[in-house]
């Protein structure tokens, strides 16, 4: 209990003493933010700070900092130490400077953001990665959340597509992501997230209840043993592309900038965006520690190791049978308030690129038709395939941690163009340049070279950035 307990006094000490540290790198002021300059009433509306910051909770916790951290506590306890100090020193800097530069440019999307600072080559490159893997995210949390749902409400065992209450969950599901991508932020979103936040609040309580009253088995951290994972697989890079939401998320940077245009003051960011990343990180760290719990008590099947079943055995072990519903249905809440958004920003950045304003219901219906039909698509193929779906996630979890990298690129450009410390961004995108780059040039799904190998080449890849980088941005600002 001690490295754990250890691990939640960094994040609340980071987020009191370091999150003010990087609010002073940005310098926010009383301008007006888009939320009035740019009011539209559909995408830019002013909403009070608690409902930004239940929304964004919302928005940015997928089922990342649960089923994530079930796969990535097999590490050890390693990853009580590991998932704050990455939320402080990375995940609430990305979320922050994401969110913030966003709102000083109008609450220009992801894909905007890179083109005006990075460039237009890196534009092209990462607009098509934002796009997969947005839809990819909203695949994944259909087929998830509809799962589960079918399992814990309608007893089903049978999850193939033709058994017509699968069917009739992931038409549901789909529905309420597309009507959510398309109305206005405050008729949908901004109604029914805090009642849902509320939900998930308690849904994690219940388990922290259990902790206490039932007891809870943790391992202290063992500096000769600090990788403890069952089949030994590595750190570095494997446990920061696993436990993404709950440390660092790429898919956060498509978040932040819909809150942009909400906001009402920029004095409000810090407690938006760095502070419900450490939130989020605070939900990885407890449901961490109940999987810890229930590995150490064997009371996980071998074959369920790391895989969505494990939240079921951890509301059964934590929760009394009939609140375990609310923690399932906390848990339901994440993917599909997730995969909602996900969807709204692809709608957005695509009708940025297009330059089609979203006043009109036929413009919005323009650019959702095609990525609906691709979203159903996939979701069908993955269906009728056995081993589609841990392909598109180790797909989608590769997409998601790329696309953090030219959050804290340009991050670095502003900051070095304020004046400022861009040492706090510069750092943490060269760590995930090589945790990515190292990934996937060992992964099976890339290009699966030795592991000695491929940590030599992402070293040299991030060496070569930082060259580019001096070069090519940094002096073109002088």
């Amino acid at each position: 209990m001690v490295t754990f307990l250890i691990g939640i006094g960094i994040l609340i000490l980071g987020y009191i003493f370091y999150s003010k540290y990087v609010e002073k790198q940005f310098a926010p002021d009383d301008r007006k933010t888009p939320a009035y300059t740019s009011y539209d009433g559909l995408d830019y509306v002013p909403l009070p700070l608690h409902k930004n910051l239940l929304i964004h909770l919302l928005n940015i916790a997928g089922l990342g900092p649960i089923l994530g951290v079930i796969q990535g506590i097999l590490f050890g306890p390693v990853a009580f130490i590991l998932i704050p100090l990455g939320c402080i020193f990375m995940g609430g800097v990305h979320d922050y400077f994401c969110g913030m530069i966003s709102m000083r440019e109008n609450g220009a999307q992801i894909t905007e953001l890179i083109k005006k600072y990075l460039g237009r080559r890196f534009f092209q490159i990462f607009i098509v990665i934002v796009t997969i893997m947005l839809i990819l995210l909203s695949v994944v949390f259909i087929y998830t959340a509809g799962d589960v749902i079918a399992e814990r409400f309608f007893n089903q065992t049978n999850f193939s597509i033709n058994n017509p209450v699968i069917l009739s969950i992931y038409a549901v599901i789909a529905l309420y992501y597309i009507l959510a991508a398309m109305f206005p932020i405050d008729k949908i979103i901004g109604r029914f997230y805090p009642l849902f936040t509320l939900m998930l609040i308690f849904g994690t309580l219940f388990i922290v209840f259990g902790f206490i009253t039932n007891g809870i088995t943790l391992f202290e951290l063992d500096f000769r043993h600090l990788n403890m994972h069952p089949k030994g697989l590595h750190i570095l890079p494997i446990f920061f592309m696993t436990v993404s939401c709950g440390l660092l998320s790429g898919f956060h940077s498509t978040q932040s900038t819909i809150i942009s245009r909400t906001v009402k003051s920029e004095f409000e960011g810090k407690k938006i965006f760095y502070g419900m990343m450490c939130a989020e990180s605070l939900i990885a760290m407890i449901w961490a520690a109940a999987a810890m719990h229930v590995y150490a008590n064997k009371l996980v099947p071998d074959a369920l190791i790391g895989s969505a079943n494990v939240i079921n055995i951890i509301a059964d072990t934590f929760v009394l049978p009939y609140l375990a519903f609310v923690v399932t249905l906390a848990v339901v809440i994440l993917p599909i308030t997730s995969g909602d958004t996900a969807l709204r920003a692809l709608r957005l950045a695509l009708a940025d690129i297009f330059k089609l304003k979203q006043s009109t219901v036929k413009n919005r219906f323009k650019i959702m038709i095609p990525i609906v039909l691709a979203l159903v698509l996939i979701l069908y193929w993955a269906k009728c395939n056995s081993d589609s779906f841990s392909l598109i996630w180790r797909y989608f979890t590769f997409a998601n941690q790329l696309i953090a990298i030219p959050t804290f690129l340009y991050a670095t450009i502003f900051l070095y163009k304020n004046g400022k410390n861009y040492l706090i961004t510069l750092l943490p995108g060269l760590f995930y340049i090589f945790i990515t780059s190292s990934f996937i040039l060992n992964a099976k799904i890339g290009f699966n070279l030795p592991y000695g190998v491929s940590e030599i080449l992402g070293i040299i890849v991030a060496a070569l950035s930082l060259y580019l980088v001096k070069k090519n941005w940094l002096k073109k600002v002088n």
